[in-house]
């Protein structure tokens, strides 16, 4: 049996792209353990460890996709949460799109329990796997 890619299916992101903002979402909102000896600096004058993931560099990065990926990342997460299922595609990226209340995605996202599950969800609900991609 073949397994589904990037290839067969245009999510409108890079599963790259997902799969890192999935393991910074998780760090941020707690629900991954992060190995902060492994990639963490030590503040000289504090010396306290300086977590590279935090919630501002995390609206950072969402921030900094264009539109049409913000709207892709929101889709995700609504398919992951079952607002939509994977034939729902294109209305859960119009749904992402959509900013009536005037939120940015990041906004959006963080305010999601869990969105990085969510996203990881939602790229499975395709036949894919974030734990399959390579960061």
């Amino acid at each position: 049996m073949a397994e589904a890619s990037e290839d067969d299916l245009d999510l409108g992101i890079s599963l790259e792209v997902v799969a890192t903002l999935v393991d910074h979402a998780r760090a941020v909102q707690g629900t991954e353990v992060v190995d902060l000896d492994a990639e963490a600096e030590t503040d000289p004058d504090t010396g306290a460890v300086e977590d590279e993931f935090d919630e501002d560099s995390l609206r950072a990065a969402i921030l900094a996709l264009n539109e049409d990926e913000q709207a892709a990342l929101i889709g995700l997460a609504l398919v992951g949460r079952g607002d939509f299922t994977p034939e729902e595609w294109e209305d859960a990226i119009t749904e992402g799109a959509e900013r009536d209340n005037g939120a940015d995605a990041a906004e959006i996202l963080l305010a999601m329990d869990n969105f990085g599950d969510l996203l990881a969800e939602g790229v499975a609900a395709f036949g894919l796997s974030i734990e399959d991609v390579e960061r």
